[in-house]
């Protein structure tokens, strides 16, 4: 009987890492696998030792805050690893927080895997000598990525992306003037984006009073709060349950991460908004290479939607670019997400099992 260690520390982590359970209890149901893990990989049978709640944060300044906590979990996890010897240690994501783990473990014999490459092609490439040291094998979602690790002499496969099989393309929507806001999913992010969204919520109704706002959260612990800061306007509100919310949204304004591109895959138009701490802003503007910050943009290599970053990111700019969208034919735009999902769409989990399994007994 095989035993699987994973260690997923945000909510898009999960999400991924419970797609390749479910795949890996389907090809093995006798599998053991537990390690740090949100609700999503538990449901899938995964045991949950740490829960992911105690990692997910963003940012250089909120990381900082919470270090000493961090360091002590992963420091628990590496320890709880090396007496329970895994035949394999998946990181999900989280590069900073699990590639630690995997250097640690790999030392001492563990073979290790890590499912989702950081975005090494976009800032701080010498990080892959980091990646080389911490994964004995990189699973990549997107192909470009595996390009870059080659030139590097790391072993890295294109596994395809899990979320290209759990959402397609919606078909024959009906516009109803329905306004989704997601502003992301760690308290720090939700915060500074939340309010901005909530002003462009306004400026956008007073220019067309027809529309109807809805507000989805990835978690409720933020929850009385967010009451409190819509309470004054009509905007409903619900929680975790973006999948279902997206079907029939006209237009999205969304934190730049994993649900842009699930918004893409789904075919819905967009506008990205992205504000970090000054600090943190500071740090990463000196750090980054690429053109584009969200997926969608990165993916197709141009400018697809709307990227708003830190003082951009304004209720008036972000109302303004809305307004724009919804007023202007987006076929183009959704024949594009529709390519997107097609370079994408390879039963990841499926594959990513496969090659762990085949990983282990080599």
């Amino acid at each position: 009987m095989a035993k699987i260690a994973i260690s997923a520390a945000e909510t898009s982590g999960d999400l991924i890492g419970s797609t390749l359970i479910q795949a890996l209890k389907m090809q093995d149901p006798t599998l053991q696998i537990e390690g740090l893990c949100g609700e999503k990989m538990q449901a899938h049978g995964c045991t949950q030792r740490w829960n992911m709640r105690m990692v997910n944060v963003m940012g250089f300044s909120e990381v900082f805050k919470k270090l000493p906590s961090l360091l002590r979990l992963r420091k628990v996890i590496v320890a709880y690893f090396l007496r329970n010897k895994p035949d394999v240690f998946i990181g999900v994501d989280a590069p900073d927080f699990n590639f630690v783990i995997e250097t640690k473990l790999k030392k001492q014999g563990v073979k290790t895997v890590h499912f989702v490459s950081p975005s090494v092609w976009a800032w701080r490439a010498s990080r892959v000598k980091k990646i080389k040291r911490a994964s004995d094998l990189m699973l990549c979602l997107f192909p470009f990525e595996v390009d870059f690790y080659t030139q590097h002499n790391q072993r890295a496969v294109f596994v395809g992306h899990p979320l290209a099989e759990k959402l397609t393309p919606r078909t024959n929507h009906q516009a109803g003037k329905n306004i989704l806001l997601m502003p992301g999913s760690r308290a720090g992010e939700v915060k500074r984006l939340l309010p901005e969204m909530l002003l462009a919520a306004k400026s956008m109704l007073q220019q067309d009073p027809a529309l109807k706002f809805h507000l989805v959260l990835a978690n409720d612990e933020l929850l009385e709060w967010a009451q409190e800061l819509v309470a004054s306007q009509t905007v409903s509100l619900s929680i975790n349950d973006a999948h279902e919310r997206m079907q029939t949204a006209d237009l999205v304004l969304v934190a730049s991460g994993t649900a842009a591109l699930e918004l893409a895959l789904v075919g819905v138009p967009m506008v990205v908004v992205y504000k970090l701490s000054a600090l943190s802003y500071f740090i990463a503007s000196k750090l980054v290479t690429s053109k584009f910050i969200s997926l969608p943009n990165v993916i197709a290599n141009k400018a697809l939607v709307p990227e708003l970053i830190q003082t951009q990111a304004s209720g008036n700019n972000i109302a303004q670019h809305a307004m724009h969208i919804l007023k202007s034919d987006q076929s183009a735009l959704v024949a594009e997400f529709g390519k997107i999902h097609k370079s994408l769409q390879l039963d990841a989990g499926h594959e990513s099992a496969k090659l762990i399994l085949k990983f282990i007994h080599e």
